[in-house]
């Protein structure tokens, strides 16, 4: 079963730039396909292999700061190759 995740990932701390662009670039790592834009990181591929990815790089990611919040939404499907009709 394939997903498509959308992970919103706020640290709430000043150096807030530097824990996204190493979460980032853990996902960019994993091998799953990953598309970002300005407000969110979206993580497509097999279900199990997504949710351990993320739930590593998530408990890494909150290890490294001292407060954050992370809003995430899950679609079972791949939407990877979604394209507006209109």
């Amino acid at each position: 079963m394939d997903i498509s995740v959308e992970l919103t990932f706020s640290p709430l701390q000043d150096d807030f730039e530097e824990h996204i662009i190493n979460f980032i670039k853990k996902l960019r790592d994993s091998g799953l396909v990953i598309l970002e834009n300005p407000l969110s990181t979206q993580v497509f591929g097999p279900y199990d292999i997504v949710m351990k990815v993320l739930k590593t790089e998530i408990k890494t990611a909150f290890e490294l700061m001292d407060r954050g919040l992370l809003y995430m939404k899950i679609v079972k499907s791949d939407r990877s190759a979604y394209e507006p009709h209109f």
